[in-house]
């Protein structure tokens, strides 16, 4: 009897869950609709784009300049170091020199510290600023072509260099397949060597 019970009670709660819950006749069903998603290789656009490659070469320009200074140093203290052998330890001309060589080396030492962060903030500052543009620039595209999602689509290159490397592209690759997606890295980069 209390079996009996409960197996009407259960279908009665049932019955109250579906007329509540339950699709109703009225309302109208959601059409589905596809999601139009793109792909970007910002790797491929940072490598391929004029204006980070002319970066680039100012870059490498300017750190040519540095080292040249640095080697001038450089060579100025080596040629001192030869001239302190000539005098007399521990005489005013011996201090003198000695004194003028280890400012120099400071100053070498500072000077390439220096230059080093520098490089560092200007590499920092410009890829942030172009990274910058390329979102901008994405986000106008996929506008354009009317895509609702535009995903990172990076290339992996095996074998790693380390372990460390090997982790870093497997928790930061997470597009693994794109087949049939539009790829608008070209356009991409087209329109930031337009600008």
């Amino acid at each position: 009897m209390k079996t009996k019970a409960m197996v009407i009670s259960c279908l009665m709660i049932a019955v109250v869950l579906f007329i509540c819950f339950g699709p109703t006749q009225g309302e109208p069903k959601e059409e589905k609709t596809a999601v139009k998603i793109g792909v970007v290789n910002i790797r491929k656009v940072f490598r391929d784009c004029k204006r980070n490659a002319s970066y680039r070469a100012d870059a490498l320009s300017e750190q040519a300049r540095w080292e040249a200074e640095e080697k001038k140093l450089q060579n100025e203290i080596e040629t001192q170091k030869i001239g302190i052998r000539a005098l007399k330890s521990g005489s005013s001309d011996y201090l003198a020199q000695v004194k003028e060589v280890l400012e120099k080396q400071a100053q070498l030492e500072a000077s390439r510290q220096f230059n080093s962060q520098q490089r560092m903030a200007k590499d920092q500052q410009w890829t942030e600023n172009l990274y910058k543009e390329v979102l901008q620039i994405t986000r106008e595209l996929a506008e354009a072509k009317g895509f609702d999602l535009v995903l990172e689509k990076g290339e992996v290159e095996f074998p790693a260099m380390s372990t460390d490397e090997l982790m870093l592209t497997l928790s930061t690759h997470k597009l693994l397949y794109s087949d049939g997606c539009p790829d608008i890295t070209d356009d991409v980069t087209n329109k930031l060597d337009a600008k």
